[in-house]
């Protein structure tokens, strides 16, 4: 691999200070990391407010099916990712010290369909785009079975396998950046959906058992060390377990932590990780300080913030209504496009909405599931959205419908902290949901 430099550049100031975070919660410090999944613009900017006010990592992730070197379903390959939240960050004045780019769920998954060794190649590449691209957190995740393997559900030892081997992609690609950059830190496991949401409306998921966790722990040291990936096998700093957090379209299940106290108590000697918990979307600000205190100290949320962005992106909708009525001026039409947009394309929503019409097409709108972020990058919708923030601007509505329809802003602008701007208000809604996860991984610890 050759020599290191000493130099530290920011970079890698933020991957430490995620890996400081990581030591300081297995010491029984109360702090965590929140990490964002989305590549909406609106949704990164009020991450990276709420980074600036905290001082805390930000951290953002793409998942493998939404950002790869074929573009995923947003269009973008890593590099036009990274360029992206970088772009932002810059415009919103976050220091770069600050920033941790993450991939979520690297592995086979969007070629699943085909032959194994045709999707693990795909992967290998995509793994390397992630890491060339200055990705440094990096969950690597194997365990779905491709075309070619048998039965159901792939062998925990071949997947582990897979996973090492991405690691050694990872690796080499790090090799060939500038000096200086820094190492990989990844994230092993799958105790989780299907990158892109759940499907589950009934039942309390299982915790992941003890055993288990540790099988997965063995496994894959067993896989690295093959490879001679022993100095990357102690860079893991997260393991994905199954804490007994979910939601459905329309349920949530919240944490209980005495479901979870044998796992919690029991973190491996080796390598020094925390555990990481996807799906904590819409848990309580007491039961996501309650994760971070039992070591579920990674915890990844998405929907719960494009679903906070609709709800206000919604009531400016209704209070643009009120406000310009017999005016001349046309209200936007973002409802009626959104909608539109969604019976159009049903890709996105027809597996995880059911029953009658009425219901799904609620579903469409208010689920958990949040379908419906998936469709905010249309053109037909981007047109409307523009119209609403437009009107909005150049007709300032009264505080008093602003109280009407979004109080918590209005509070804020009231106080002289939020401006009466339509992009603002709808970002301080996304921040509302961020504030929660702030408070429950002690930011301002780190500040």
């Amino acid at each position: 691999m050759g020599m290191r430099s000493l130099k530290m550049p920011s970079c890698e100031i933020a991957r430490d200070r995620i890996q400081r975070i990581v030591l300081e919660n297995r010491n029984g410090k109360a702090v965590g990391v929140w990490s964002v999944c989305s590549a909406h613009p609106w949704v990164l900017e009020a991450a990276m407010a709420q980074g600036l006010e905290d001082g805390s990592p930000v951290l953002i992730e793409s998942t493998s099916n939404q950002v790869n070197q074929l573009g995923g379903y947003t269009g973008m390959t890593p590099k036009d990712f990274a360029q992206l939240v970088r772009a932002i960050a810059k415009q919103v004045g976050l220091p770069q010290e600050q920033l941790v780019l993450g991939g979520d769920h690297l592995g086979p998954y969007p070629w699943r369909k085909l032959p194994a060794d045709i999707a693990m190649l795909h992967a290998r590449n995509m793994v390397r785009e992630y890491v060339l691209a200055g990705f440094v957190k990096v969950h690597l995740d194997a365990s779905m079975p491709c075309a070619s393997d048998p039965g159901p559900a792939l062998d925990p030892e071949l997947a582990a396998q897979r996973s090492a081997q991405l690691c050694q992609e990872a690796e080499k690609a790090w090799g060939e950046l500038p000096e200086g950059s820094p190492a990989p830190l990844y994230v092993i496991g799958t105790e989780v959906p299907v990158p892109g949401g759940e499907q589950l409306d009934s039942g309390r998921p299982r915790v992941t058992l003890v055993e288990d966790a540790q099988a997965a722990i063995e496994t894959h040291r067993k896989a690295f060390y093959q490879l001679g990936l022993q100095d990357a096998f102690e860079r893991v700093i997260g393991l994905v377990v199954q804490p007994g957090v979910e939601f459905g379209s329309e349920i949530i299940f919240d944490y209980d932590r005495r479901q979870a106290r044998i796992l919690s108590t029991n973190l491996p000697k080796s390598p020094l990780l925390v555990y990481e918990a996807h799906s904590t979307d819409y848990q309580t600000t007491a039961s996501l300080q309650a994760l971070v205190e039992d070591h579920f100290a990674i915890l990844k949320v998405g929907p719960a913030l494009t679903f906070g962005m609709r709800e206000a992106i919604f009531a400016l909708c209704a209070l643009e209504q009120e406000w310009l009525e017999g005016t001349g001026i046309a209200p936007s039409r973002v409802r009626d496009a959104l909608e539109q947009a969604m019976v159009d394309n049903p890709a996105h929503w027809r597996d995880y909405y059911t029953g009658e019409e009425c219901r799904v097409r609620l579903q469409r709108k208010y689920s958990y599931s949040d379908r419906c972020r998936y469709y905010w990058p249309v053109a037909s919708v981007r047109e409307q959205l523009d119209v609403l923030i437009g009107n909005l601007r150049e007709a300032p509505p009264p505080l008093t419908l602003i109280s009407q329809f979004m109080p918590e802003q209005y509070a804020a602008v009231r106080a002289g902290v939020l401006a009466n701007d339509p992009v603002q208000l709808i970002q301080d809604r996304v921040r509302q949901v961020l504030r929660c996860y702030a408070v429950a991984c002690g930011s301002r610890a780190h500040a």
